[in-house]
């Protein structure tokens, strides 16, 4: 599909590719419940940052993913102070659509895994540092860069 903007068809693109490489982690997804799960987890991270971080981290998204992680956002409400990993995968679960084929905390952890794989310039280590260390187990223990 050609939309005929270069940067429009650039960032369908780029996030076709992370959705993809989402669906490569969640097997049981489809691109639909690939998209659900992303934003989901997205939104949780994005409200347990301070908008400062939370800018940061949309800043390295795809154009058409950051609109995605923006969406709905109150940044004089957040951040939200999840302090466990159980908190900020129930917060996930209470996000991801009714009947979703994968739990919670697995959705969580393997949205992290391909946010830091696509991120540049190390910008998911700096969003994990200003997480609760607690939190930080969700994160893989090295990224698998693509």
């Amino acid at each position: 599909m050609s939309t005929g903007l270069p940067v429009f068809d650039t960032t369908v693109n780029e996030t076709n590719h992370w959705l993809k490489a989402l669906e490569d982690e969640l097997p049981q997804c489809d691109r639909h419940q690939a998209y659900g799960a992303m934003r989901a987890v997205m939104h949780v991270l994005r409200d347990r940052l301070a908008p400062g971080g939370a800018m940061r981290l949309a800043a390295q998204m795809p154009l058409l993913l950051r609109g995605v992680f923006i969406e709905g956002w109150r940044p004089e409400e957040t951040p939200i102070r999840w302090h466990t990993p159980q908190a900020f995968i129930e917060a996930v679960g209470a996000a991801l659509p009714p009947e979703f084929p994968a739990d919670p905390g697995i959705v969580a952890r393997r949205v992290i895994k391909v946010l830091w794989s696509r991120m540049n310039g190390g910008a998911m280590e700096k969003i994990k540092g200003e997480v609760p260390v607690a939190i930080r187990t969700l994160w893989p223990s090295e990224p698998a860069r693509t």
